[in-house]
């Protein structure tokens, strides 16, 4: 027995929490050596919540603030203070549909991933399948990278290509670009 600390991981997530799911299975598999210290929603119901309770992992809803696209400065605090009191060595993004700025990227510098439905440096921003099924590529996939203070722009980490087929719809390959997300984060955490 060691009394050696895990890793610890605090994810922050605004909907269903699928990419979560699967890094919690694997962090409880032990695949992924670690442990999910916290999440934490912009959004009170969001299934991420539930999705954490029901592994017992500790899950607070935070407030946002009065912005749309990012949080407040109160917020931003709030969410900086539940993570360090978690003690969490790095930050996990699944799904968190807010851009994060900077007194949050000094908290944790170096130490903030995302994940993305796309091969960065393509289609950064929100609906990437979309954007892959609007410019006719034959290859899409997903980019686990660090975030910096740009949307999407972070050096990269991992990739994971998806082919775009001929009868696809926009449903149909995000479908393919969430089950290969949910192989590829896990590896890069």
């Amino acid at each position: 027995m060691t009394d050696e600390r895990r890793f610890r991981i605090g994810v922050l997530g605004s909907g269903k929490g699928s990419n979560f799911v699967a890094i919690a299975d694997a962090c409880a598999a032990g695949t992924v050596a670690a442990e999910v210290a916290l999440v934490v929603s912009d959004v009170a119901e969001a299934g991420i919540l539930a999705r954490a309770r029901e592994r017992s992992i500790p899950a607070r809803f935070i407030p946002p603030g009065k912005f749309r696209t990012r949080l407040d400065e109160d917020a931003e605090r709030a969410y900086v203070a539940a993570l360090q009191t978690a003690e969490v060595d790095l930050v996990v993004l699944a799904g968190f549909m807010r851009v994060l700025k900077d007194g949050f990227l000094r908290a944790f510098a170096g130490s903030i991933v995302n994940i993305h439905p796309s091969l960065l440096p393509s289609f950064p921003g929100l609906a990437a399948w979309q954007q892959a099924l609007a410019h006719g590529v034959r290859v899409t996939g997903c980019t686990v990278h660090f975030v910096d203070a740009g949307v999407d722009s972070g050096p990269i980490i991992g990739q994971q290509t998806v082919p775009v087929l001929d009868d696809d719809t926009p449903e149909t390959l995000h479908q393919r670009i969430q089950a290969a997300e949910h192989a590829l984060y896990p590896q890069c955490v």
